[in-house]
């Protein structure tokens, strides 16, 4: 059976099958992750752990010369995630007021369109991207949370930079990067690592996805996801061609965290007039979630055989 090269003719396939899996296990037979031991520790509470794993073996393969360049990558993505969710949403808000279109709602959109899953950016850089795309992670991870939305609806007063947060997800990431760069073959060893462990954590991801989040964002919520993804993405990826990238980390960065869930209740508590409005956008933005989950691996996919494809041309001219 030809299942590696089955899954591989799927754009992100070593991403997206696992993911899809697990979600479906998760919404239809989800006691078959909760057996416990191994099993349960690997494919349902494994995620965190095999991110780390992951963050080391693909920091070993970024050189101390081209970790400036990916930060000013992550923050240029990170800016743009803002400006634009926050320029869509405002203009929905101002155009249709707090409930938005179509349950479409401001709030919604900029919690939704501020937040990028990072695990699953992770995974499709790691697949398609550069060392560079890799590095920028240790930025994009302020946008994991409710901070910047907060901001951009004007709470910042009552939020606090995630700063252990960050500091969490970079020791890994530089842990490896020493590493790879004091010794070449511990480089070579640890980078063929990391593509193996793609496939175990996007399991895991998918585990803590339930396809009800669809039926109850409905429509809209997919509508947003799209938004997220299509509409963001566009922007992401020129952003990222604008400081030297090749679109596949704005790519990758298209999507909403799964936390982002948690965003409206955040400001709900900060601000108790937007309890209504928050409830109303948390379904929206699980749908969101679930949405991206499926059309940013293919977005990637999409910029990484472009971009191959103009190599090719330019080459043969």
């Amino acid at each position: 059976m030809n299942i590696k090269k089955s899954i591989e003719k799927i754009p992100g396939g070593m991403m997206v099958v696992p993911l899809v899996i697990g979600a479906g296990l998760n919404t239809f037979i989800p006691q078959a992750l909760e057996v416990g031991g191994f099993t349960t520790a690997l494919f349902k509470n494994g995620a965190p752990a095999l991110i780390g794993a992951f963050l080391l073996c693909m920091g070993a393969g970024i050189s101390f010369r081209a970790a400036p360049r990916a930060l000013l990558q992550g923050g240029t993505i990170t800016l743009t995630k803002l400006l634009v969710a926050v320029v869509l949403g405002l203009c929905i808000e101002y155009l249709f007021g707090a409930q938005g279109i179509w349950g479409l709602s401001g709030l919604a959109i900029i919690a939704a369109m501020s937040n990028s899953n990072g695990g699953l950016y992770a995974a499709l850089v790691g697949e398609f991207g550069n060392e560079r795309d890799v590095g920028a992670i240790s930025i994009l991870s302020l946008n994991d949370g409710p901070f910047f939305t907060m901001i951009a609806l004007g709470a910042a007063g009552m939020a606090n930079i995630p700063l252990m947060a960050l500091v969490a997800i970079l020791v890994p990431l530089v842990v490896g990067m020493i590493l790879g760069n004091l010794d070449p073959e511990m480089r070579a060893f640890l980078t063929k690592g990391g593509p193996i462990l793609i496939p175990f954590f996007a399991f895991a991801l998918g585990s803590g996805i339930n396809f009800d989040m669809l039926l109850q964002g409905g429509l809209a919520g997919i509508v947003l996801g799209v938004l997220t993804t299509l509409v963001g993405g566009f922007f992401n990826i020129q952003a990222d061609r604008l400081v030297g990238g090749s679109g596949i980390a704005g790519a990758a960065a298209s999507s909403t965290a799964g936390n982002a869930v948690a965003t409206p209740l955040a400001i709900a508590q900060a601000d108790p007039s937007l309890a209504a409005a928050a409830s109303a956008a948390a379904p929206l933005i699980a749908a969101s979630v679930i949405t991206t989950a499926i059309l940013t691996p293919l977005l990637t996919s999409w910029v990484a055989r472009r971009n191959a494809r103009l190599t090719v041309t330019k080459e043969s001219l």
